[in-house]
């Protein structure tokens, strides 16, 4: 019996030799020109409509990076530290701000000083809510991958992992910390959170707004409730660790005594924290801007206001900024012109190249499937003789 021969030729069917039936649209004037019109007719409105709408968006931007350098009386902000958008309003005053050297709002258990920034501000037209509240930092890359998976799922949905479970594992460096006592010298703890991410969690202190703060302080508050996704709230649980089974990472150590928990400053429960909430969705650009507050009830009258905003988190070690937003939205969301730009820009390119193509096709109209404008029909001299005999040859032998 004759051993079976295999052969690498390719089934006679429609698909492995190529004979399926295939459509290609054929481009004619007819068929380019109104599409290139019927394109720029249609985008060029969208994005006036969209341009509109970013428009009316309100936003005030201020900077207070350089706070910390500002004297303790009020002195104007740059002008390249702070931007403004309101529509239909008039001119607005410059922002101030001032530094303070003050112990933490609320209590530090550790003694330490810390820098209050107030900002007086003017909002020049009445906002209607809701209003929204964002802090913003650049230069802060979020997006490294390192970065990204320096978290454990597990610990943040309450589990209580033991030293030895997160030790190696994606939490590190920032997994397990040493806890030395004189029974146990080489003792570590696990560090809740555990990770990069909840231990560079952006910590300083926006307190609520006043309007008019010489006269009778009227508050303007935002609300943390609704700031952080659903979806993200589902991931997060209250923990099983006792206070004294944890510690906390080590830029947290300042809000807890010597730098650990205890049953009057216990683990935080981050299934209701929203701020952490938000910062653990990490960014995907390195300059963004997070969501701090809400407040969907009260309009945000016309007025001077002064916002006190208590600084720890350090920005010069990375050479970034930071700077509070507050911002209203339209009916497409925030801010944001490139997308309106965008479409105008498109929509009378098209309009446009229609003009252009249309006037050749008037001016010197082209028959469709005219073979004299192919290369081998022109006559040229000798030199173009040869180059046809050579074409011909090649294709006799194709």
């Amino acid at each position: 019996m004759e051993p079976e021969v295999k052969s690498k030729k390719p089934a006679n069917t429609a698909f492995k030799q190529q004979r399926l039936k295939a459509w290609q649209p054929i481009l004619t004037p007819k068929t380019v020109l109104p599409t290139l019109f019927i394109v720029g007719i249609i985008f060029a409105p969208i994005g006036g409509l969209l341009l509109y709408a970013s428009d009316n968006v309100n936003e005030l931007t201020i900077d207070y990076t350089n706070c910390i350098n500002a004297g303790a009386t009020f002195q104007n902000i740059p002008k390249s530290d702070f931007s403004a958008s309101f529509s239909k309003a008039g001119q607005m005053s410059v922002p101030q701000y001032r530094v303070e050297n003050a112990s933490l709002r609320g209590g530090n258990p550790n003694g330490l000083p810390a820098y209050q920034c107030h900002i007086q501000f003017e909002i020049p037209k009445d906002l209607k809510p809701p209003v929204f509240l964002y802090y913003r930092l650049t230069h802060f890359f979020q997006n490294h991958r390192r970065y990204v998976k320096s978290f454990d799922v597990e610990q943040l949905k309450g589990s209580a992992l033991s030293a030895g479970t997160l030790s190696g594992g994606s939490c590190d460096p920032l997994a397990v910390a040493a806890a030395p006592t004189p029974e146990d010298p080489n003792r570590k703890l696990p560090i809740y959170p555990c990770g990069l991410i909840a231990n560079s969690m952006f910590n300083d202190t926006i307190y609520d707004l006043t309007l008019d703060p010489n006269g009778a302080k009227q508050p303007y508050t935002f609300s943390a409730n609704g700031i952080a996704w659903k979806s993200d709230s589902a991931k997060y649980k209250k923990t099983s660790y006792k206070p004294n089974e944890v510690l906390p990472p080590p830029n947290w150590a300042k809000q807890y005594p010597n730098g650990t928990y205890t049953d009057a400053y216990p683990p935080p429960d981050i299934s209701t924290d929203e701020h952490f909430q938000v910062w653990m969705r990490t960014a995907g650009l390195p300059n963004f801007r997070k969501l701090y507050g809400r407040n969907e009830n009260e309009p945000m009258k016309k007025g001077l206001y002064e916002v006190t905003i208590e600084m720890n988190f350090d920005v010069t070690r990375f050479g970034g900024s930071k700077a509070i937003v507050i911002s209203t939205v339209s009916f497409l969301g925030g801010k944001n012109p490139f997308l309106g730009i965008a479409y105008i820009v498109v929509g009378c390119v098209c309009v446009l190249l229609g003009c252009i193509f249309t006037a050749r096709h008037l001016y010197k109209p082209r028959k469709l499937g005219d073979h004299s404008y192919l290369s081998w029909n022109q006559n040229n001299g000798p030199s173009s003789s040869a180059a046809i005999g050579a074409q011909g040859f090649n294709l006799s032998e194709r």
